[in-house]
């Protein structure tokens, strides 16, 4: 029986082809890497070069990570064919809409750019070429996304061993600036209170400034999960369109965990009228009523879009003369008016979804700055003016 070669032993030989019809001269090494665990058969790469001495030294290298064990075969994928199977296998436990917005980055930005690169041959100046391309057309934050998606994919090209390491770590990202927060402040709350008076979607204003809920929230918030008799309200799920979807369907929150706020006792009073204004609209809409148990509703008990609630509060807004306030600047709002009432931090986290209250911190620090600063200014006034100090 015929002796066979074990891992790591090598041969070199002088090998000659003809090539456009003359002869070409070139050395090749072979190496046995390993066997096949179903055949038992040897597996073999091949180096090759113009010259002994340097496929020697790729021999010499391959026979010496093989002796320490960390050797690691050519990945033969492209990048182009690592994120479809990346998009495919490994996104199981994202929701459906973060799903699709990683795919459309891939299509849309990685595909065309660096699908043809060859996986283990990706660099971090190659995909650094790609960052400040996009970074002429796209704003820092859209490149912070796109850069999120393929650090995510190439991460798990590393853990499967297909990449010693990460590259898009060397890489450098545009600076995002943030944004100034403009919540609505009192005089322009009542201001605000006072212009949606008898609008349809009142109630629906009034449950986003009072709650810090976010909009998608808001539209999709059903009557199953309003308990009046304990004074709370189960954020639990969302309604939004998915990305190529026609139609809006309710899908878990944005943290993917539910959570409970316990609004004041005069929003709780309000949503029982506008309960009682619905079951009127549904007694006039008979048969045409839409039974899904929103709580915000048009005329024939369909949701509201969100796109509609974003239309009719931007004209609420401008008719205060804050044109510039978003939809979500009511969340703002209530974040801002709640430090403001001394509620602690972790409560408005909570109320509001955060991951963490640091993060909640980092979002509304300078509202609590500020309120360091009148807090010492109100003790100066007591200490120089009460106490004659």
């Amino acid at each position: 029986m015929p002796r066979r070669a074990a891992s790591g032993t090598g041969t070199i030989r002088k090998k000659t082809v003809t090539r456009k019809g003359k002869p070409y001269t070139y050395w090749e090494a072979r190496v046995t890497v390993g066997r096949d665990p179903g055949t038992g058969r040897q597996i073999q790469r091949s180096f090759t070069g113009q010259t002994q001495a340097e496929v020697a030294r790729k021999l010499t290298a391959a026979v010496a990570a093989l002796d320490e064990g960390t050797y690691k075969a050519p990945c033969k994928l492209t990048v182009g064919e690592w994120l479809d199977i990346w998009a495919r296998d490994y996104l199981g436990g994202v929701k459906k809409k973060t799903a699709a917005s990683y795919q459309q980055r891939i299509d849309l930005y990685l595909r065309p750019a660096l699908g043809a690169v060859k996986l283990d041959a990706l660099s971090a100046h190659t995909i650094q070429r790609l960052y400040n391309g996009l970074s002429l057309g796209l704003s820092p934050r859209s490149v912070h996304v796109v850069h999120a998606v393929l650090h995510h994919a190439l991460q798990q090209a590393v853990k499967l061993g297909y990449l010693r390491f990460n590259p898009a770590d060397a890489c450098t990202l545009p600076r995002i600036e943030k944004t100034e927060l403009r919540p609505l402040d009192e005089a322009e709350t009542k201001a605000f209170l006072q212009a949606i008076k008898g609008h349809r979607l009142e109630a629906l204003f009034t449950l986003a400034l009072f709650t810090g809920m976010r909009k998608s929230e808001i539209v999709g918030l059903t009557w199953d999960a309003v308990d009046f008799k304990s004074g709370v309200i189960t954020v639990n799920k969302q309604l939004q369109r998915l990305p190529g979807a026609e139609e809006y369907t309710l899908q878990s929150p944005k943290s993917g965990k539910g959570r409970t706020v316990a609004p004041a006792p005069w929003i709780m009073s309000m949503l029982k009228r506008h309960r009682t204004e619905q079951a009127k609209q549904r007694l006039k809409a008979g048969e045409l009523w839409e039974d899904g148990g929103f709580v915000f509703t048009d005329a024939i008990g369909h949701y509201i879009p969100p796109y509609t609630a974003y239309s009719q509060f931007k004209r609420m807004a401008a008719s205060i003369g804050r044109p510039d306030a978003r939809f979500h600047d009511l969340r703002h709002s209530y974040a801002v008016a709640a430090l403001r009432a001394g509620d602690d931090i972790k409560t408005i986290q909570g109320n509001l979804g955060h991951a963490t209250a640091a993060f909640t911190l980092d979002v509304y620090g300078h509202v609590t700055e500020q309120m360091k600063r009148d807090s010492a200014q109100h003790m100066e006034q007591y200490i120089t003016g009460v106490l004659g100090l």
